[in-house]
């Protein structure tokens, strides 16, 4: 791109008085360590897990680190979390007997090595620890492990909901989008409104956003390719590469008919599980969009999914969602080193 001042200005982009990013077009870039430094520091401090049930008292003190990288990309309006952190922080334990005497005051740490936006619907692993490994030590350690990480978990999930929102960048897209109001010329009378769409019962809508370290037309590649699907499912497929062309994915759980296709931008597919009742098709819509060479953003909706197989299970649209993530996208990261 030309730098300012110079070359033909039709391809040039250049900075408003205001300030605005217009709709969010351009790609910009929050970092988010600090606000996340500070936000896991008010969630994780300070917490009162046990207050003298059966004589023992457990709280957290305080966070001492978070260190890695976070940040939250935003493009057209639609927000991009990346992070990927570890945090340790402190706690400290003491048991009394029937008199409230204590019997041993104890301090420990809590490291949890890898929150990350890859595994953002998963729980993080929590290592504690504690000074004291005699019998009271132990029995506190195990008390905190049990009482103590379901709320530390329950507050890190806080976290990545935050950040999946857009996180300290929230804030300057509502103030850019009350910016840009005020600059946009009053709107025309509006037409009346069509009448609303009644969603149809007994059906959910899926919509996930995965970013991948490589070309659009590598993931492109890698979902209609009937080879390389045999390869990170470790399970039998068949894909054609037409429009009207049927597949089968893990060894036929998973059958339907591809709709559209365009190389590196769309996939258009009826989709359905052997499970669901005889009919019954959802439409998934995978579209590819690579913001920076490298760097492939794959948002994929799946519409009118039941929320109940033949058999009556009403799990059908969160193991869906599971699949897509854990057996597809996650599974394509680990096999074709496309994390970011």
């Amino acid at each position: 791109m030309a730098k300012y001042g110079e070359g033909d200005k039709r391809w040039i982009v250049e900075e408003r008085a205001d300030g605005a990013n217009v709709h969010n077009w351009h790609w910009a870039e929050t970092n988010c360590l600090e606000w996340s430094r500070n936000l896991l520091s008010n969630l994780l401090s300070d917490l009162t897990i046990l207050d003298g049930h059966a004589g023992i008292f457990l709280k957290t003190n305080q966070v001492h680190s978070v260190s890695g990288e976070a940040y939250v990309n935003v493009r057209k309006g639609k927000i991009i979390p990346g992070y990927e952190i570890s945090v340790s922080l402190s706690w400290e334990g003491q048991a009394k007997d029937s008199d409230a005497k204590s019997l041993l005051k104890v301090h420990g740490t809590v490291d949890i090595p890898y929150i990350a936006d890859e595994n953002a619907d998963e729980d993080p692993e929590l290592k504690v620890t504690v000074k004291d490994e005699g019998p009271i030590g132990k029995l506190l350690k195990e008390a905190f492990v049990s009482k103590g990480n379901p709320i530390l978990l329950e507050k890190i999930r806080v976290y990545v909901q935050s950040m999946a929102k857009g996180g300290p960048a929230k804030d300057e897209l509502e103030v850019r989008k009350t910016v840009t109001k005020s600059l946009s010329p009053a709107p025309a009378p509006a037409a009346p409104a069509p009448a609303p769409v009644k969603k149809k019962e007994g059906f959910k809508t899926i919509t996930l956003t995965e970013r991948f370290n490589c070309r659009a037309k590598n993931m492109y590649e890698i979902l209609m390719d009937e080879n390389r699907w045999k390869g990170f499912t470790q399970s039998n497929a068949k894909i054609t590469k037409e429009v009207g062309g049927q597949f089968s994915l893990f060894d036929g759980s998973i059958t339907g008919t591809n709709q559209e296709l365009q190389e590196g931008k769309l996939i258009v597919l009826k989709w359905r599980f052997g499970s669901w009742a005889d009919g019954i098709h959802s439409t998934v819509r995978l579209v590819f969009d690579e913001p920076e060479p490298g760097v492939t953003i794959v948002n994929l909706t799946q519409t009118e999914v039941p929320e109940e197989d033949r058999y009556g299970n009403s799990t059908v649209v969160e193991n869906t969602e599971r699949g897509w993530r854990e057996l597809i996208f996650h599974k394509i990261r680990a096999v074709f080193g496309f994390g970011i």
